[in-house]
């Protein structure tokens, strides 16, 4: 089975796996959420699309004050 994210090979046990479980790719560190096990279906966890979306936060917020920073200078 291949990682979603990367494509790269996934070494885990099919008959070991469970729906729901959830494991990390060595590549390229997605996280990976068990979604069927007949057939085997993967997909990307919740909690990786969570962490990008907290990133695209923290730069929303860092352009928004540098906007308000140059807005008050241009006041002066």
């Amino acid at each position: 089975m291949l990682c979603p994210k990367c494509n790269s090979a996934l070494d885990f046990e099919e008959d070991e796996i469970d729906i729901g479980d959830e494991f990390t790719c060595e590549e390229c560190g997605a996280n990976i959420a068990v979604t069927d096990t007949d057939p085997l279906e993967l997909e990307l966890s919740d909690d990786d699309d969570e962490e990008e979306d907290e990133d695209f936060d923290e730069l929303d917020a860092d352009d928004d004050e540098e906007e308000e920073e140059e807005d008050e200078e241009e006041e002066w």
